[in-house]
């Protein structure tokens, strides 16, 4: 009988502006479920870097939400993993979806792009994967927490869409940028085993688009298990 494949998912919070993008995060565990693999939610125990109101779109002055916390609200009461307790050796594969606490909870990028730091932690266990051989997928702006993570050790080939800011910051990283034209494609870097698709990077995609990109990342995310 085969392995069933056990993915790591890799979360930032909750909601899109402060967190992990809510669709993208249930639509990969959705392709993840569907291709017959098993996976774990795993976020950081830590403090967001702001929280912001998503009927505003403006921070909350004085609030503090938890990183873990807030992913479970994702992954249900008790089925999201402290990053600290996660093992790369555990998995055989790592899918990260977008949303912008991955460009302000995992690292720095949202503010300070090409030169931004990344969580030593979250780093670690990017980098892991990498070192290990296993497959990477990378949804909207989790590509650029890739490029620091992979920055002045190899260059990789990957996308954010079409914006030509992002393009320039992966460029300063070292890595190659692909332009695509929606949410629908994929990029495939066969050398890193890295598959990455821009889903909300275009913000005007069409839901539907957007599952056929995710879908398509994590069907060959499998495929190189």
């Amino acid at each position: 009988m085969a392995k069933t494949p056990k993915v790591a998912v890799l979360l930032a919070g909750c909601g899109h502006l402060d967190g992990a993008e809510v669709r993208e995060s249930v639509l990969a565990l959705l392709a993840l479920d569907q291709h017959g693999a098993a996976f774990q939610c795993i976020a950081p125990n830590a403090d967001q870097h702001h929280v912001i109101n998503h009927a505003t779109g403006q921070p909350v002055p004085g609030a503090v939400r938890n990183i873990l916390e807030e992913a479970t609200r994702i992954a249900r009461v008790g089925q999201c993993l402290d990053l600290a307790k996660a093992r790369v050796e555990d998995y055989d594969a790592l899918v990260m979806p977008g949303g912008y606490g991955v460009a302000k909870n995992h690292c720095s990028f949202a503010f300070q792009g090409a030169e931004a730091d990344v969580r030593p932690d979250v780093a670690a266990f990017v980098r892991g994967f990498f070192d290990a051989k296993k497959p990477v997928g990378a949804i909207c702006i989790a590509p650029a927490l890739v490029a620091l993570v992979l920055s002045g050790r190899s260059s990789a080939e990957l996308t954010l869409g079409n914006d030509t800011g992002c393009a320039t910051a992966m460029q300063k990283l070292g890595q190659h940028h692909t332009s695509t034209p929606s949410a629908r494609e994929i990029v495939i870097d066969e050398a890193h085993k890295l598959i990455t698709t821009p889903a909300y990077m275009f913000d005007d995609a069409r839901l539907s688009d957007v599952w056929v990109g995710i879908e398509r990342c994590v069907a060959e995310v499998l495929k190189r298990i």
